[in-house]
């Protein structure tokens, strides 16, 4: 085997190997290049229609991104006036609530669930006071990440402009010959990020829209909370939404016992025709990832960069599987014309 042969496919795989690499040795540069690449991603289909009706492709992403800001500040205005102010007042009441699980019958009767939820109890109380006191001190925080925000705009912004001659740059630094299946690469691993952010955005509402209509209808407490943090957990595959009807039933226990069964229910239901379903036909087959390989992923992407890298953890895999078909389907193409030749 001649390894100049596999010039091109060593090379794609030591420069994918140090990329992903970034993300431990220079996590903050790593997460503003990738949070840019798929905020570029987002809002390319308004950037190319823009300019499919003649507007400048500098001034179509500008339009883009400052409608995008404009979008932002008004989820942010919103979230403000309904959900924190619901949020504080459901931190400040999880003692009472851990106390109350511990009347549930089954609870009650297990000395030893009762030792559990008298644990998880104190950790609680602690870390409502951390998350009532961070909760508070929001704006500080935010003000402390206000440049990483700008930059990540700036990013996207010549990413909208340049992407195509910085993509075309990055596959002239190959050889020759190689540059076509380098650009067809690239082609594939952002339609796949784009498939899946957009995928992911998706579900995301639908959950929470969902979920906050089903507490409303049942009058349980704290919907917008529930409603977030379902959300949110779809960002997790397969553990997230797990973790997030678990609390959801343990809240609703707590409220009325007649409406546990119902609830239980309602998110195996829920998350049924979520990844069933609704799932399937946002993506087709273009992940094609199976679900053992996603749990792995994301128990492998929290131990190394914690919740950062249980959101990052599916998109590395695609990245991953992308860059190794393509090594694999030119060593077998490169194989054939080598026993042509022989």
């Amino acid at each position: 085997m001649h390894l100049t042969n596999y010039r091109t496919s060593i090379i794609l795989g030591v420069t994918f190997t140090l990329l992903l690499s970034a993300f431990w040795f220079f996590p903050d540069l790593a997460f503003i290049i990738f949070l840019s690449l798929l905020l570029q991603l987002l809002l390319q289909p308004p950037v190319d229609f823009l300019q499919r009706k003649r507007v400048p492709r500098v001034l179509a992403a500008g339009l883009v991104v400052i409608g995008f800001i404009a979008l932002l500040a008004g989820l942010l205005v919103l979230l403000s006036l309904s959900f924190f102010p619901t949020f504080r007042s459901f931190i400040a009441d999880l003692p009472n609530i851990t106390l109350s699980l511990q009347n549930i019958p089954f609870v009650s009767e297990s000395d030893l669930l009762r030792g559990e939820l008298n644990d998880i109890l104190v950790n609680l109380r602690s870390l409502g006071a951390e998350l009532l006191k961070s909760s508070l001190t929001f704006l500080l925080e935010a003000f402390g990440k206000f440049m990483a925000f700008v930059i990540i705009i700036f990013v996207t912004f010549y990413l909208l402009k340049d992407g195509k001659s910085i993509k075309v740059w990055l596959a002239g630094l190959f050889p020759q010959t190689s540059r076509r299946r380098v650009l067809n690469l690239f082609n594939d691993i952002l339609r796949a990020l784009r498939v899946y952010i957009f995928s992911q955005i998706i579900m995301c509402t639908i959950t929470s829209v969902v979920v906050f209509f089903y507490f409303e209808l049942m009058g349980l407490p704290y919907a917008s909370v529930f409603a977030f943090l379902s959300g949110l957990g779809e960002f997790v595959p397969v553990l997230g939404p797990t973790a997030a009807s678990a609390f959801g039933v343990f809240l609703t226990a707590t409220e009325s016992r007649g409406l546990v069964l119902q609830t239980v229910l309602f998110y195996v239901v829920l998350t049924q025709i979520n990844h069933n379903f609704v799932y399937p036909t946002l993506i087709g087959k273009s992940l094609n990832l199976h679900p053992v390989a996603i749990i792995l992923g994301v128990i492998f992407g929290g131990e190394i960069l914690g919740p950062a890298g249980m959101f990052l953890a599916v998109p590395f895999i695609v990245i991953v599987k992308l860059v190794i078909a393509d090594i694999y389907r030119d060593q077998q193409e490169t194989g054939r014309q080598n026993e042509e030749e022989a």
